[in-house]
């Protein structure tokens, strides 16, 4: 009767769903870090049979027996406590053949994840039939899955997920052609520099992992559905989607169910299917790929995944989110819907811009509310596929209580935009980009009604406003704002911050460090496009006096961050090298009027180029055609935390920086990578410039060094921590 009715839905289906099944576009994006096949191979086949009955059984012996003949080993996975019994020598025999034993489910009955309290148990019952089979391969019955709760589980891998199948109880795919990582929760891991698998000799043998488990999806629709519901009479859709497959170079795995499988025209009709239809898709992949596919059992395939590269790299290495996830983690994503709120204007400012645009990109509905910089700007549009909702409010700098009128006037209408809006959709995620801390309470009505709400601290409001002001610290002001901040990082569900220093701060004070996640401001490794080192053009044939020796400061011309200071060095460098020229890039503001002033009363508007406010290709280009950069920050509680993005730019042009010495930079940079000038002192910022010039070999070791840094933290590599960050919150 379920088959029937089943069969019934599936037809009427079938139709609707032709976008999606047999091929769901997209499914095919090779994962980030995915190391390719062994050998060389183009693409995997990986056969694996779910046994759901007595009948099944019985025929194992024959199933074995066809795929030997034709060159095959399978998985055969097996019910501990269903309709039958799996003998022992059976198991044993099907592993000296060089097949694989699995574990399908515990009593195949659909209760497996009724609730978590019963799933543990059944777990321990389940980890016990693993121990004893010698199994480390999982797959749940009818498809049913709570990815999650399989950490539970003493497994190498799950095979319970598929990349897309709208006919399952469960139609939500993966959407992928490749295995994936499942990382455990961070409270399961154990220390990550420790091994978390062992791989044993030619026959992969892998053993669970507390850091979690490799997922195989079925990629090739089921026989179940293929010939039992839909009633195909050939194995043509198997063939075109593994021609599809291959050519994307992706794994192609099938679940079959000897159970189904009738021989020589015997068993029930309706209920069953001719076994040479599985025998003439064998032997289509033997005739058409020959030597072009790897043949693997599953558990190779696990063992593969954790044994590439990128995997056991990022699996082994701890930065400041704890292990990364691997690649594969992101499928979570995809339907997704997000709102953001950023209290900036988009797509100016570079944060919220590029972690946007990476949620659009694995499938997010992002949509972002900023501020409207002019009356040119529409209030909404879409730009790189991120929904822009722009509030008719222009950002003022002013006094403290300019501050406090402009962020509750933003804070209240972005309540009520997203109150409105939660009414009609469902936002899975709220991402708030401070300043304000406060902005994140603008997200309750989301929060209340099931969304996580993630906190984006790119400063440290205290410090900052510390800073900017003179306030003392133990000033109202200033108490105030931790008070909101530890609020603020309590009505969070994830916390990111942009390096340690930041994160120590506000662990220190306000919030626990296992909730609090590092990303970067690395660089648009698209627009910053890496370059080796290029070595000072005034210096590439020996010191030339009278070649013109270019210094760059770019970035926000406000007091801390040392454009005054920048001009200090320049007056003395000048007497030691008459072509020094200094370019600035940056918005002008009344403090830049102040220093020129400066300046000319020193005769030094002549060394020093104004270039106004530029775009960021403009900005790559000024790097291009300098010496050498600068980051002249003053000594304050705020640069003391800092970790300026400009240094990466510069680094990723192979131009040499001089960076000051403070926390939020040594914490990444050792002493031998970067030139250091003592934090705001004009004179040692001279000497090192004077050093720079100078000794063209020992910075270009130097610049080597530094570029090390960069890539290990270059935003293809932060972009997966924030997205890794976010798919394990959801």
């Amino acid at each position: 009767m379920r088959r029937a009715i089943r069969r019934k839905f599936a037809l009427r289906m079938r139709e609707r769903v032709k976008g999606v099944w047999p091929i769901m576009p997209g499914s095919e994006r090779v994962p980030d870090g995915w190391p390719g096949w062994p050998d060389g191979k183009k693409f995997a086949v990986v056969l694996t049979h779910d046994v759901e009955s007595q009948v099944g059984l019985d025929r194992c012996r024959d199933l074995m027996q066809l795929e030997l003949e034709l060159g095959f080993r399978s998985s055969f996975n097996f019910i501990p406590e269903g309709g039958y019994a799996t003998p022992g020598d059976l198991r044993e025999e099907l592993v000296r053949n060089g097949f694989e034993v699995g574990v399908h489910d515990l009593k195949h009955d659909g209760r497996l994840y009724r609730s978590r309290r019963g799933f543990r148990q059944r777990a321990a019952r389940i980890n016990r039939y693993l121990s004893e089979w010698g199994a480390t391969g999982f797959r749940s019955a009818f498809m049913l899955r709570k990815l999650d709760w399989l950490h539970e589980l003493e497994i190498g891998y799950d095979a319970s997920t598929f990349d897309t199948d709208p006919f399952e109880p469960q139609p939500e795919g993966c959407q992928t052609i490749f295995p994936f990582w499942v990382p455990a929760p961070r409270a399961q891991r154990s220390d990550p520099s420790s091994d978390a698998s062992t791989i044993h000799g030619s026959q992969f043998t892998v053993h669970g992992s507390p850091q979690g488990y490799v997922e195989l999806p079925y990629t090739l629709s089921q026989d179940f559905t293929l010939f039992l519901l839909l009633r195909e009479d050939s194995p043509e859709i198997w063939c075109r989607k593994l021609d599809w497959i291959a050519e994307h170079s992706g794994m192609a795995l099938v679940d079959s169910h000897p159970d189904y499988m009738a021989s020589n025209g015997s068993g029930q009709k309706g209920a069953e299917y001719p076994i040479e239809l599985y025998r003439e898709f064998l032997e289509y992949i033997r005739s058409k790929y020959s030597a072009k596919y790897w043949s693997a059992l599953p558990k190779q395939v696990a063992a593969h995944v954790l044994q590439s590269s990128s995997m056991s790299q990022s699996h082994a290495r701890v930065g400041p989110a704890g292990p990364h996830p691997g690649f594969g983690n992101r499928w979570r994503l995809r339907g997704k819907r997000a709102a953001v709120l950023l209290y900036s204007y988009y797509p100016a400012d570079p944060r919220p811009r590029r972690a946007a645009e990476a949620l659009v990109k694995e499938g997010v509905t992002v949509d972002l509310i900023c501020l409207r910089e002019n009356e040119n700007e529409p209030t909404r549009e879409t730009i790189n596929g991120v929904n822009v909702f722009r509030v008719r409010r222009k950002r003022h700098r002013g006094d403290k209580r300019r501050y406090v009128d402009q962020y509750a006037a933003f804070i209240l209408t972005s309540f009520a935009y997203l109150a409105f809006r939660s009414l009609t959709r469902k936002y899975d995620f709220v991402h708030v980009h401070n300043m304000p801390d406060a902005l994140v309470f603008s997200a309750l009505v989301p929060k209340l009604l099931g969304a996580k709400i993630i906190l984006d601290l790119h400063d440290p409001m205290p410090e900052l406003m510390q800073t900017i002001f003179n306030l003392p610290e133990e000033s109202l002001s200033v108490r105030v704002l931790k008070r909101l901040e530890k609020w603020s990082l309590g009505f969070a569900d994830l916390v990111l911050t942009v390096n340690l220093a930041c994160k120590k701060i506000y662990s220190s004070r306000s919030c626990p460090p296992q909730k609090i996640d590092v990303v970067m401001n690395s660089p648009d490794d698209d627009i910053f496009q890496f370059r080796p080192l290029q070595l000072m053009a005034s210096n590439k044939n020996g010191s030339d006096p009278d070649k013109p020796f270019v210094i760059l400061y770019h970035g926000s011309l406000v007091r801390r961050n040392g454009f005054d200071l920048a001009v200090d060095a320049l007056e003395t460098v000048r007497k030691r090298i008459p072509a020094v020229k200094l370019k600035v890039c940056g918005e002008r503001t009344p403090f830049f009027e102040e220093v020129m002033e400066s300046a000319r009363q020193r005769a030094l508007q002549d060394t020093i180029h104004y270039l106004g406010a530029r775009s960021v290709n403009q900005i790559v280009e000024a790097i291009q055609n300098c010496d050498l950069g600068i980051i002249p920050n003053h000594r304050n509680i705020f640069t003391e935390l800092n970790t300026p993005t400009r240094i990466f730019e510069y680094l990723a042009l192979g131009k040499l920086v001089i960076a000051p010495q403070a926390k939020g930079i040594q914490d990444y940079f050792g002493d031998e990578d970067l030139v250091f000038f003592k934090l705001g002192d004009a004179d040692d910022l001279a000497r090192k410039i004077e050093f720079a010039y100078s000794h063209p070999h020992v910075v270009e070791q130097i610049v080597k060094r530094g570029q090390e840094v960069y890539l290990a933290h270059k935003w293809s590599q932060e972009k997966l921590n924030l997205l890794d960050s976010i798919s394990e919150l959801l």
